[in-house]
Protein backbone atom coordinates (compact mmCIF):
# COMPACT_ATOMS: atom_id res chain seq x y z
CA UNK A 1 0.00 0.00 0.00
CA UNK A 2 1.04 3.52 -0.33
CA UNK A 3 2.95 4.90 2.40
CA UNK A 4 1.23 7.54 4.71
CA UNK A 5 4.35 9.51 5.99
CA UNK A 6 6.40 12.14 3.61
CA UNK A 7 9.85 12.19 3.26
CA UNK A 8 11.24 13.12 6.79
CA UNK A 9 13.48 16.18 7.25
CA UNK A 10 16.49 13.88 9.09
CA UNK A 11 16.08 11.33 6.51
CA UNK A 12 15.05 7.42 6.29
CA UNK A 13 14.76 5.58 9.11
CA UNK A 14 14.64 1.91 10.48
CA UNK A 15 13.03 1.44 13.94
CA UNK A 16 14.97 -1.29 16.15
CA UNK A 17 12.36 -2.38 18.58
CA UNK A 18 13.59 -6.64 19.16
CA UNK A 19 11.39 -8.07 21.31
CA UNK A 20 9.43 -5.27 22.47
CA UNK A 21 7.13 -3.85 19.56
CA UNK A 22 4.14 -5.59 21.21
CA UNK A 23 4.57 -4.19 24.62
CA UNK A 24 4.85 -1.04 26.28
CA UNK A 25 8.61 -1.00 25.70
CA UNK A 26 8.06 -0.16 22.42
CA UNK A 27 6.53 2.83 22.95
CA UNK A 28 8.84 5.02 21.02
CA UNK A 29 8.90 2.91 18.11
CA UNK A 30 4.85 3.10 18.55
CA UNK A 31 4.70 7.08 18.28
CA UNK A 32 6.93 6.91 15.31
CA UNK A 33 4.92 4.74 13.54
CA UNK A 34 2.00 6.93 14.68
CA UNK A 35 3.55 9.73 13.42
CA UNK A 36 6.98 11.62 13.09
CA UNK A 37 8.04 14.66 11.16
CA UNK A 38 12.02 13.95 11.87
CA UNK A 39 11.72 10.95 9.87
CA UNK A 40 10.25 8.75 6.98
CA UNK A 41 9.66 5.79 8.54
CA UNK A 42 10.68 2.89 6.57
CA UNK A 43 10.39 -0.33 8.54
CA UNK A 44 9.95 -1.42 12.10
CA UNK A 45 12.95 -4.18 13.20
CA UNK A 46 11.57 -7.03 15.88
CA UNK A 47 12.28 -10.56 15.10
CA UNK A 48 8.59 -11.36 17.47
CA UNK A 49 6.78 -9.53 15.06
CA UNK A 50 8.12 -10.09 11.27
CA UNK A 51 5.55 -10.15 8.54
CA UNK A 52 2.88 -7.66 10.44
CA UNK A 53 2.15 -4.06 9.25
CA UNK A 54 3.64 -1.89 12.39
CA UNK A 55 0.13 0.29 12.39
CA UNK A 56 -2.10 -2.68 11.24
CA UNK A 57 -0.52 -4.52 14.87
CA UNK A 58 -0.63 -1.62 16.99
CA UNK A 59 -3.64 0.17 16.09
CA UNK A 60 -5.46 -2.08 13.43
CA UNK A 61 -4.93 0.24 10.85
CA UNK A 62 -2.65 -0.47 8.12
CA UNK A 63 0.49 2.06 7.48
CA UNK A 64 2.29 0.53 4.88
CA UNK A 65 5.40 0.48 7.54
CA UNK A 66 6.30 -3.27 7.59
CA UNK A 67 8.08 -5.02 10.87
CA UNK A 68 10.83 -6.80 9.88
CA UNK A 69 13.46 -9.69 10.81
CA UNK A 70 16.18 -8.17 10.88
CA UNK A 71 18.69 -5.21 10.30
CA UNK A 72 19.74 -6.91 7.13
CA UNK A 73 16.28 -8.00 5.79
CA UNK A 74 15.30 -4.14 6.77
CA UNK A 75 17.93 -3.01 4.35
CA UNK A 76 17.32 -5.03 2.03
CA UNK A 77 13.73 -4.39 1.48
CA UNK A 78 14.61 -0.81 1.29
CA UNK A 79 17.26 -1.57 -1.27
CA UNK A 80 14.69 -3.09 -3.18
CA UNK A 81 12.26 -0.66 -3.34
CA UNK A 82 14.71 2.09 -4.59
CA UNK A 83 15.30 4.14 -1.00
CA UNK A 84 18.54 4.46 0.68
CA UNK A 85 18.13 4.38 4.84
CA UNK A 86 20.18 6.81 6.59
CA UNK A 87 19.09 6.40 10.19
CA UNK A 88 19.02 3.78 12.64
CA UNK A 89 16.53 4.97 15.50
CA UNK A 90 16.53 2.75 18.71
CA UNK A 91 12.52 2.78 19.47
CA UNK A 92 12.75 0.99 23.04
CA UNK A 93 12.02 2.67 26.06
CA UNK A 94 12.76 0.11 29.03
CA UNK A 95 12.80 0.22 32.27
CA UNK A 96 15.88 2.07 33.29
CA UNK A 97 16.51 3.04 29.73
CA UNK A 98 19.75 1.02 29.69
CA UNK A 99 21.63 -0.36 26.72
CA UNK A 100 21.44 -4.36 26.79
CA UNK A 101 24.16 -6.38 25.36
CA UNK A 102 21.93 -7.25 22.00
CA UNK A 103 20.78 -3.65 21.34
CA UNK A 104 24.35 -2.65 21.56
CA UNK A 105 25.45 -5.58 19.06
CA UNK A 106 22.68 -4.03 17.10
CA UNK A 107 23.91 -0.77 17.12
CA UNK A 108 27.26 -1.58 15.81
CA UNK A 109 25.83 -3.79 12.70
CA UNK A 110 23.97 -0.63 12.28
CA UNK A 111 26.96 2.04 12.28
CA UNK A 112 28.90 -1.15 10.10
CA UNK A 113 26.06 -0.29 7.56
CA UNK A 114 26.95 2.99 7.76
CA UNK A 115 23.85 4.16 9.42
CA UNK A 116 23.66 7.26 11.46
CA UNK A 117 22.21 6.15 14.99
CA UNK A 118 19.54 8.24 17.10
CA UNK A 119 19.14 6.90 20.46
CA UNK A 120 16.75 8.15 23.61
CA UNK A 121 18.10 5.74 26.43
CA UNK A 122 20.26 7.04 29.04
CA UNK A 123 23.72 5.09 28.72
CA UNK A 124 24.68 7.21 25.80
CA UNK A 125 26.41 5.86 22.53
CA UNK A 126 29.01 8.28 22.23
CA UNK A 127 30.89 7.46 25.60
CA UNK A 128 30.96 4.03 23.70
CA UNK A 129 34.63 3.32 23.23
CA UNK A 130 34.05 0.93 20.34
CA UNK A 131 30.99 2.39 19.02
CA UNK A 132 32.39 5.98 18.99
CA UNK A 133 35.47 4.32 17.07
CA UNK A 134 33.66 2.79 14.32
CA UNK A 135 31.13 5.91 13.79
CA UNK A 136 34.27 7.87 13.24
CA UNK A 137 35.26 5.12 11.10
CA UNK A 138 31.97 5.44 9.28
CA UNK A 139 31.14 8.88 9.12
CA UNK A 140 27.88 7.78 11.19
CA UNK A 141 26.65 10.42 13.34
CA UNK A 142 25.96 9.32 16.83
CA UNK A 143 22.85 11.42 18.24
CA UNK A 144 22.36 10.85 22.22
CA UNK A 145 18.83 12.34 22.25
CA UNK A 146 18.97 12.38 26.31
CA UNK A 147 22.27 14.25 26.42
CA UNK A 148 21.44 17.51 28.68
CA UNK A 149 22.57 20.86 27.12
CA UNK A 150 25.52 22.47 28.91
CA UNK A 151 24.43 24.27 32.17
CA UNK A 152 25.25 27.32 30.92
CA UNK A 153 22.80 27.14 28.78
CA UNK A 154 19.98 25.78 31.26
CA UNK A 155 17.12 27.84 32.35
CA UNK A 156 16.44 28.70 35.79
CA UNK A 157 12.85 29.73 36.96
CA UNK A 158 11.94 33.00 37.00
CA UNK A 159 8.07 33.63 36.50
CA UNK A 160 8.05 34.79 32.99
CA UNK A 161 5.71 31.48 32.34
CA UNK A 162 3.02 34.33 33.82
CA UNK A 163 3.44 36.16 30.44
CA UNK A 164 2.09 33.71 28.32
CA UNK A 165 -1.51 34.20 27.20
CA UNK A 166 -1.75 30.60 25.10
CA UNK A 167 -4.03 28.20 27.22
CA UNK A 168 -2.11 26.27 28.55
CA UNK A 169 -3.40 22.21 28.65
CA UNK A 170 -1.45 19.52 30.73
CA UNK A 171 -1.92 16.46 29.23
CA UNK A 172 -1.05 14.15 32.02
CA UNK A 173 -1.77 10.77 33.24
CA UNK A 174 -2.51 7.88 35.87
CA UNK A 175 0.97 5.94 34.99
CA UNK A 176 3.72 6.12 32.77
CA UNK A 177 3.45 3.88 29.22
CA UNK A 178 0.10 4.37 28.60
CA UNK A 179 -0.35 6.80 25.81
CA UNK A 180 -0.09 10.64 27.10
CA UNK A 181 2.26 12.01 24.67
CA UNK A 182 0.10 10.36 21.58
CA UNK A 183 -3.21 11.65 22.93
CA UNK A 184 -1.17 14.90 23.08
CA UNK A 185 -0.57 15.03 19.44
CA UNK A 186 -4.10 14.34 18.80
CA UNK A 187 -5.11 16.93 20.38
CA UNK A 188 -3.64 19.51 18.87
CA UNK A 189 -5.11 18.20 15.63
CA UNK A 190 -8.08 18.07 17.12
CA UNK A 191 -8.06 21.45 18.22
CA UNK A 192 -6.55 22.87 14.79
CA UNK A 193 -9.28 20.98 13.47
CA UNK A 194 -12.01 23.01 15.24
CA UNK A 195 -10.12 26.04 14.05
CA UNK A 196 -8.05 26.99 16.78
CA UNK A 197 -4.23 27.12 16.70
CA UNK A 198 -1.75 24.60 19.02
CA UNK A 199 1.39 23.73 19.61
CA UNK A 200 2.79 20.98 21.15
CA UNK A 201 5.27 21.00 24.39
CA UNK A 202 7.41 17.92 24.38
CA UNK A 203 8.94 16.60 27.75
CA UNK A 204 10.67 13.06 26.45
CA UNK A 205 12.90 11.49 23.77
CA UNK A 206 10.04 10.37 21.17
CA UNK A 207 8.29 13.75 21.04
CA UNK A 208 11.81 15.08 19.77
CA UNK A 209 12.35 11.98 17.54
CA UNK A 210 8.75 13.19 16.35
CA UNK A 211 9.69 16.39 15.11
CA UNK A 212 7.96 18.66 18.22
CA UNK A 213 9.61 22.16 17.66
CA UNK A 214 9.23 22.71 21.17
CA UNK A 215 10.40 20.96 24.39
CA UNK A 216 12.72 19.65 26.61
CA UNK A 217 14.09 16.06 28.04
CA UNK A 218 12.50 15.94 31.16
CA UNK A 219 13.77 12.69 33.20
CA UNK A 220 17.70 13.70 32.22
CA UNK A 221 17.68 17.29 33.58
CA UNK A 222 19.41 18.45 36.50
CA UNK A 223 16.75 18.89 39.34
CA UNK A 224 17.38 22.55 39.71
CA UNK A 225 16.80 23.19 35.97
CA UNK A 226 13.75 21.06 35.33
CA UNK A 227 11.16 24.31 36.64
CA UNK A 228 12.94 26.65 34.29
CA UNK A 229 13.45 24.54 31.40
CA UNK A 230 9.64 23.51 31.22
CA UNK A 231 8.63 27.46 31.43
CA UNK A 232 11.12 28.61 29.12
CA UNK A 233 9.97 25.56 26.40
CA UNK A 234 6.28 27.06 27.34
CA UNK A 235 7.64 30.52 26.89
CA UNK A 236 9.67 30.49 24.16
CA UNK A 237 6.43 28.62 21.66
CA UNK A 238 4.14 31.76 22.74
CA UNK A 239 6.97 34.39 22.09
CA UNK A 240 7.87 33.01 18.43
CA UNK A 241 4.14 31.16 17.52
CA UNK A 242 1.66 32.75 19.68
CA UNK A 243 -0.74 29.69 19.26
CA UNK A 244 -4.36 29.37 21.14
CA UNK A 245 -3.23 26.48 22.82
CA UNK A 246 -0.18 24.89 24.44
CA UNK A 247 -0.67 21.24 25.19
CA UNK A 248 1.92 19.90 27.45
CA UNK A 249 2.97 16.33 27.19
CA UNK A 250 2.94 14.70 30.58
CA UNK A 251 6.02 12.13 31.87
CA UNK A 252 5.39 9.56 34.25
CA UNK A 253 2.30 9.97 36.80
CA UNK A 254 1.86 11.86 40.29
CA UNK A 255 1.34 8.64 42.15
CA UNK A 256 3.83 6.29 40.33
CA UNK A 257 5.85 4.70 42.53
CA UNK A 258 8.62 5.11 39.96
CA UNK A 259 8.34 8.04 37.50
CA UNK A 260 6.32 10.33 39.26
CA UNK A 261 6.13 12.82 36.48
CA UNK A 262 3.58 15.47 36.52
CA UNK A 263 4.44 17.84 39.67
CA UNK A 264 7.09 19.74 37.80
CA UNK A 265 4.63 20.38 34.89
CA UNK A 266 2.05 21.83 37.04
CA UNK A 267 4.48 23.70 39.42
CA UNK A 268 6.50 25.62 36.63
CA UNK A 269 3.61 24.81 33.33
CA UNK A 270 0.89 26.70 35.51
CA UNK A 271 -1.78 25.07 33.16
CA UNK A 272 -5.07 26.73 33.20
CA UNK A 273 -6.87 23.02 32.36
CA UNK A 274 -5.69 19.51 32.28
CA UNK A 275 -6.54 16.46 30.12
CA UNK A 276 -6.08 13.15 32.41
CA UNK A 277 -5.11 9.87 30.28
CA UNK A 278 -6.25 6.42 32.09
CA UNK A 279 -5.93 2.62 31.32
CA UNK A 280 -8.81 1.24 32.63
CA UNK A 281 -8.67 -2.18 32.63
CA UNK A 282 -4.68 -1.79 34.26
CA UNK A 283 -4.26 -2.74 37.62
CA UNK A 284 -1.07 -2.35 38.53
CA UNK A 285 1.40 0.48 38.07
CA UNK A 286 3.45 -0.28 34.79
CA UNK A 287 6.46 -2.77 35.34
CA UNK A 288 5.67 -2.71 38.90
CA UNK A 289 3.82 -5.92 40.08
CA UNK A 290 1.89 -5.47 43.83
CA UNK A 291 1.61 -1.57 43.54
CA UNK A 292 -1.94 -0.76 42.56
CA UNK A 293 -2.80 1.75 40.41
CA UNK A 294 -4.48 4.42 42.57
CA UNK A 295 -8.01 4.77 41.93
CA UNK A 296 -8.99 7.49 38.69
CA UNK A 297 -11.03 9.59 41.37
CA UNK A 298 -7.92 9.65 43.85
CA UNK A 299 -5.92 10.67 41.08
CA UNK A 300 -8.49 13.43 40.03
CA UNK A 301 -8.18 15.04 43.47
CA UNK A 302 -4.35 14.93 43.79
CA UNK A 303 -3.91 16.66 40.78
CA UNK A 304 -6.33 19.05 40.91
CA UNK A 305 -5.20 19.95 45.22
CA UNK A 306 -1.82 20.01 43.51
CA UNK A 307 -2.46 22.51 40.62
CA UNK A 308 -5.98 24.23 41.75
CA UNK A 309 -7.26 24.02 38.74
CA UNK A 310 -9.62 21.44 37.04
CA UNK A 311 -9.26 17.63 35.26
CA UNK A 312 -11.56 18.50 32.30
CA UNK A 313 -12.13 15.31 30.74
CA UNK A 314 -10.38 11.56 30.71
CA UNK A 315 -8.51 10.21 27.51
CA UNK A 316 -8.48 6.05 27.68
CA UNK A 317 -6.09 3.94 26.56
CA UNK A 318 -7.90 0.86 25.60
CA UNK A 319 -5.38 -1.97 26.56
CA UNK A 320 -7.59 -5.38 27.39
CA UNK A 321 -10.42 -3.89 26.51
CA UNK A 322 -13.19 -4.30 22.96
CA UNK A 323 -14.17 -1.94 21.18
CA UNK A 324 -17.96 -2.65 22.58
CA UNK A 325 -16.72 -2.61 25.98
CA UNK A 326 -15.57 1.21 25.45
CA UNK A 327 -19.06 2.76 25.26
CA UNK A 328 -20.01 1.60 28.64
CA UNK A 329 -16.39 2.42 30.20
CA UNK A 330 -16.69 6.40 28.97
CA UNK A 331 -20.25 6.54 30.95
CA UNK A 332 -19.26 4.99 33.74
CA UNK A 333 -16.37 7.26 34.04
CA UNK A 334 -18.86 10.23 33.68
CA UNK A 335 -21.07 8.52 36.75
CA UNK A 336 -18.12 8.48 38.58
CA UNK A 337 -16.21 11.84 38.30
CA UNK A 338 -18.79 14.08 36.20
CA UNK A 339 -16.02 14.13 33.32
CA UNK A 340 -16.39 13.39 29.72
CA UNK A 341 -14.51 10.52 28.90
CA UNK A 342 -13.45 9.10 25.48
CA UNK A 343 -10.88 6.74 23.56
CA UNK A 344 -8.59 9.16 21.15
CA UNK A 345 -7.69 6.40 18.51
CA UNK A 346 -11.29 5.24 17.95
CA UNK A 347 -13.22 8.43 19.22
CA UNK A 348 -11.27 11.20 18.17
CA UNK A 349 -11.01 13.98 20.53
CA UNK A 350 -13.85 16.50 19.33
CA UNK A 351 -15.42 16.09 23.12
CA UNK A 352 -12.24 17.04 24.89
CA UNK A 353 -12.15 20.08 22.28
CA UNK A 354 -15.31 20.88 23.20
CA UNK A 355 -14.41 20.97 27.43
CA UNK A 356 -11.62 23.36 26.80
CA UNK A 357 -13.99 26.03 24.76
CA UNK A 358 -14.93 27.78 27.88
CA UNK A 359 -11.27 28.19 28.47
CA UNK A 360 -10.40 29.32 25.39
CA UNK A 361 -13.33 31.96 25.32
CA UNK A 362 -12.24 33.00 28.84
Amino acid sequence: MKREQSVGRDGNALVYCEGSFSTTYGKTAHGLVRRTRRYRVLSVIDSECSGRDAGELLDGRARGIPIHQSLRTALQAAEAEGIAASHFVIGLAPDGGRLDAKTRKAVLEAVTAGLNVDSGLHDFLGEDPEIAALAKERRAVLRDIRRTPPRKELHAFTGKIEEVTSLKVALLGTDSAIGKRTTAWLLVEALEAAGYSAELIGTGQTAWMQGARYGIILDSLINDFVAGEIEHALWSAWREEQPDVLVIEGQGSLLNPAYPGGFEILAAGRPEAIVLQHAPARVEYDGFPGYPLHPLKKQIEALELISGKPVVAVTLNHENLSRQQLPEVCRTILADTGLPACDPIFDGLGVVARALEPYLKT
